[in-house]
């Protein structure tokens, strides 16, 4: 593969013999490659006072991030959307809520080709927002609601009943739209979900996971830190249908017993000889659970957690590479992962030099 000098140096090669004189004199494909070098707020600024970057910036841009903006974010997506015709990936994420409904129709009605949206924190918008997005970005498979507060579940099974390409969600604190019905939707439509972040969407129950569970079987991260109304249903739900789950968090589901570790355990035997084929070959990340978060799980007792790791290997208590999290369970200390085990053994079968 060609550097980005290479492609420099070829680029002047092409040119030489060829005066430039103003901006708009240099050509569209050292513009575009040029863009690949300079941070986006640079970008931007460039194309404020040049035909030619605006050029670059429809025909070659497919990644933007506006997180710098602090203040007029919502001013700078209405002018830019219209330029952004090739964009696949852009990033709106904010410390202080800027954008608006407008803005992200805007979006919509010009970036067909937008795969990864980042909407994090935006506070302001509505439903709208959704709407739009089911109707103009359908080629979308990573979407960042994080945050997000004022939308409904019904807007959010709609999108997801158009954008059925989605393989990661984030949707950590939207209280009013992760319901069981929201799931039920998502289960549906989203056959190849593999990462959904539901942190702190405290209406869900086991009804909803399940659905996620029976409808997303390629699920590989789950994340449902503080869904405090779900049960060991949930759990065992998951390890019975997501056979790839590698990452699960359950930080204070205080309903959640020794049956669900057991049932994840047990699904790791049921599974045991493609993980341990995975593990033979040093890919410890390939199959089965590699990251478990069960913090403030007080019900939990050492024998059910021990099963867990002892039945995935890639999960670790020990320091510096703290997989297992088991914060506030206090009754838990004597759980140990598989590595700490094994230097045990091999430090007591190492022979006591004669006094």
């Amino acid at each position: 593969m060609m550097s980005e000098g290479g492609s420099l140096n070829l680029c002047f090669e092409k040119m030489e013999g060829n005066m430039i004189t103003e901006w708009k004199d240099i050509p569209v494909e050292l513009l575009m490659r040029i863009l690949n070098l300079v941070d986006d707020r640079t970008v931007i600024i460039a194309s404020g006072v040049c035909s030619g970057w605006r050029d670059a910036i429809s025909f070659g841009l497919t990644r933007l991030s506006l997180s710098w903006c602090k203040k007029d974010m919502n001013s700078l997506v209405l002018s830019l959307a219209p330029k952004l015709v090739k964009l696949q990936t852009l990033v709106l994420r904010q410390d202080k809520p800027q954008l608006e409904d407008n803005a992200v129709e805007a979006i919509a009605n010009h970036c067909h080709e937008l795969q990864d949206l980042d909407l994090s924190k935006s506070l302001k918008l509505t439903d709208h927002s959704l709407y739009s997005l089911a109707r103009g970005c359908t080629n979308l498979t990573k979407l960042n609601l994080s945050g997000c507060t004022s939308f409904s579940d019904t807007a959010l099974a709609y999108l997801t009943r158009i954008c059925r390409k989605l393989k990661v969600l984030n949707l950590c604190g939207c209280v009013e739209a992760v319901s069981d019905s929201a799931l039920q939707a998502i289960g549906e439509n989203c056959s190849q979900m593999q990462s959904l972040n539901l942190g702190w969407c405290e209406k869900i129950s086991d009804d909803g996971v399940m659905s996620l569970a029976y409808g997303c079987p390629d699920l590989r991260s789950l994340d449902l830190c503080g869904c405090v109304l779900i049960t060991d249903e949930s759990v065992v739900a998951l390890a019975n249908r997501c056979v790839h789950l590698r990452s699960l968090g359950l930080y204070y589901c205080r309903n959640i017993t020794d049956r669900a570790m057991y049932s994840l355990a047990q699904s790791g035997v049921k599974n045991k000889h493609e993980m341990w084929r995975s593990v033979k070959k040093g890919n410890f990340d390939e199959e089965g659970l590699r990251n478990l978060n069960i913090s403030q799980c007080t019900y939990l007792t050492p024998s059910a957690v021990q099963a867990v790791c002892d039945t995935f290997p890639a999960l670790h208590t020990c320091s510096g590479r703290h997989s297992l999290v088991m914060s506030g369970c206090l009754n838990l200390t004597s759980v140990h992962c598989a590595c700490i085990l094994q230097a045990h053994r091999t430090h007591t079968a190492l022979p006591h030099p004669a006094h």
